[in-house]
């Protein structure tokens, strides 16, 4: 389509002075050669995010299999923190890295032995030393992934605490990346409607109730706040989880 404009072309940045192509978004190039390369641009973004969702996903089913975790723990709880997530960013870049951390959230238990990760039994004190170091070894694994550098500090921080009694670093209220503080709400909410080997899974009720408690001490207040503005949608998503669970 051809028009008449005084824009500049997307691609090339020129001064626009004869017609146009134009896209259905609106977006002006000067010439039918920008404009091919902007459509190739988007076409190869578009795959690289692609391969870089299914490298990810592929890396939490693996751990998710090692764990013997069922029902697709890793993203469950990764499509919940986006719920969430969307009531503090509106940025799609931000909101992947949101994703892909919530999704390897415990990617660093990969590097622990079995015999404690797999131990059916508490734990006794060295053993939950070397446990509590999935967070740092988390993010040794991811960090230097170029496109994983936000995702790597919300698996650093995921068990950090809004009142400074979390681990690996004690950080406290807003020194804990924001995504990791939404994580934290989402992760408690699935642990308390899962089943586990010691208990059957428990109502979305008595899990808000939980959330609510632990408002400015576990919890970020605000993320508690999204967390009941999202009421709606978080319970029919993890009622959906029970009912499969159920079937299964």
């Amino acid at each position: 389509m051809l028009i008449k404009t005084k824009k500049n072309c997307l691609w090339c940045g020129k001064p626009i002075t004869d017609g146009v192509h134009t896209t259905e978004n609106n977006d002006t190039f000067c010439c039918e050669g920008c404009y091919l390369g902007y459509m190739a641009g988007e076409r190869f973004q578009h795959e690289r995010d692609e391969i870089q969702l299914s490298l990810v996903e592929a890396l939490a089913a693996a751990l998710d299999a090692r764990e013997h975790e069922t029902g697709m723990h890793s993203q469950r709880v990764a499509c919940h923190t986006q719920v969430l997530a969307r009531q503090f960013s509106k940025d799609k870049s931000a909101l992947q890295q949101v994703y892909w951390g919530s999704l390897l959230h415990d990617i660093g238990k990969i590097a622990i032995p079995d015999f404690i990760l797999l131990n059916p039994h508490s734990l006794n004190e060295e053993e939950w030393q070397i446990m509590r170091s999935h967070p740092q070894r988390g993010y040794d694994i991811i960090s230097d992934i170029p496109f994983m550098t936000e995702a790597a500090d919300i698996v650093l921080c995921h068990e950090e605490r809004w009142d400074g009694g979390g681990y690996p670093q004690g950080l406290k209220g807003k020194a804990i990346p924001w995504g990791a503080r939404l994580f934290a709400i989402i992760d408690t909410l699935d642990a308390i409607t899962s089943d586990r080997p010691y208990r059957k899974a428990r109502s979305f009720d008595i899990a808000k109730k939980e959330i609510i408690n632990m408002s400015g001490q576990q919890f970020d207040p605000e993320g508690v706040e999204a967390f009941l503005a999202e009421e709606d949608v978080l319970r029919g998503m993890v009622e959906v989880k029970c009912t499969l669970m159920t079937k299964d």
